[in-house]
């Protein structure tokens, strides 16, 4: 490991452990629920959000930490007088900086202001809101989700587990904050399903890169879900995937993208649940292909780009692979959890 590597590492371990609390849900000013601050998994990393200090800002990234308070990158970088090497407004822009780009996160955390706003006071949007490039996707990268969409799936060519991962895309007008609203229209689906998803954040430029050295392209991880239209998916595209989860709004990410150092992957579990009521809940350790697979595979051919977005699979307990099938409906509350990096909550329609 290289020596400014090494040194940003602990410098995050550093700045993730120097909360007053490990996690807390912190009172938000209105009805909303509070937002929840996960507990890191990793030893070293950080909570990079995107987000507006109020209604009508200009959007900026803010390090959020344990105990819920939000540290604006640009204003302190400028009090501290750090010539910062990448955009202060851009996730994409940081994910590209490598570590020199941590390293300055790091020294802004350590010697940050006191005055500092609650991330219930602030606005908190997607950590990507314009992708520069369609989300790629993996398909069934759970075996148990797998099996429990064969009797339900259009093509009925595919009956037994692929050998690769299956690559697809979602259009990047997909893209949803963490609490914004899933779009719902009666008269183009109204079979709206839910798939949580672990996303990864691609931190450096790669192309034909091996499993070995896949997970030196990792910038971060944040809370994604796929949700989905299934009667386009099934029914009008015949089960081609693209359109059925291209809808305007069907990609609610955040609510920020944790660094690579603060997520131990083995910890980390994808839940999701509507109205309260769980309908998923995995470990990362059950995915069929991981993360180093995934993005060998993906880069065959095919160059990665700092803040491209790869969702890594939905585990069993969707709503197509149920029996009776169940779908969502307006006013219904989707909240997408995994586990060491956030949650996100949104209301459909």
């Amino acid at each position: 490991m290289d020596t400014n590597r090494r040194d940003a590492l602990k410098l995050g371990a550093s700045a993730a452990l120097s909360g007053m609390l490990i996690s807390n849900a912190v009172a938000a000013p209105d009805e909303r629920q509070p937002i929840v601050v996960e507990p890191l998994t990793g030893k070293a990393g950080f909570r990079v959000a995107n987000y507006l200090p109020r209604m009508g800002a200009s959007s900026r990234l803010g390090l959020v930490t344990n105990d819920g308070l939000v540290v604006d990158i640009p204003a302190e970088a400028a009090r501290q007088k750090i010539q910062l090497t990448f955009d202060p407004t851009s996730m994409i822009s940081l994910a590209g900086s490598g570590n020199q780009g941590l390293l300055q996160l790091a020294a802004i955390f350590k010697n940050r202001g006191s005055n500092l706003a609650n991330v219930n006071q602030v606005i908190l949007l997607s950590p990507i809101p314009k992708p520069q490039a369609n989300i790629y996707c993996v398909g069934w990268n759970y075996l148990d989700h797998f099996e429990e969409g064969l009797k339900h799936r259009a093509d009925t060519a595919v009956k037994e587990y692929p050998k690769v991962p299956v690559l697809f895309t979602k259009g990047t007008q997909t893209m949803n904050g963490p609490f914004d609203n899933i779009p719902y229209d009666a008269g183009i689906s109204t079979m709206i399903d839910w798939e949580a998803e672990l996303a990864v954040v691609i931190g450096k430029k790669g192309k034909n890169i091996s499993e070995e050295n896949a997970m030196d392209y990792v910038f971060g991880y944040s809370a994604y879900n796929d949700t989905t239209a299934r009667d386009i998916q099934q029914k009008r595209q015949s089960g081609q995937w693209f359109k059925g989860k291209s809808l305007d709004g069907h990609g609610p990410m955040g609510p920020w993208i944790v660094t690579a150092g603060g997520v131990n992957l083995d910890d980390t579990r994808i839940i999701c649940s509507v109205n309260g009521v769980e309908k998923q809940n995995a470990s990362y350790k059950q995915m069929y292909f991981k993360i180093p697979v995934i993005i060998a595979e993906l880069s065959r051919g095919l160059t990665l780009l700092p803040g491209d977005i790869i969702a890594t699979g939905t585990p069993s307990g969707v709503g197509a692979g149920r029996t009776p099938q169940e779908f969502m409906k307006p006013g219904d509350i989707m909240e997408t959890n995994i586990t060491g990096i956030g949650i996100l909550r949104n209301k459909i329609g």
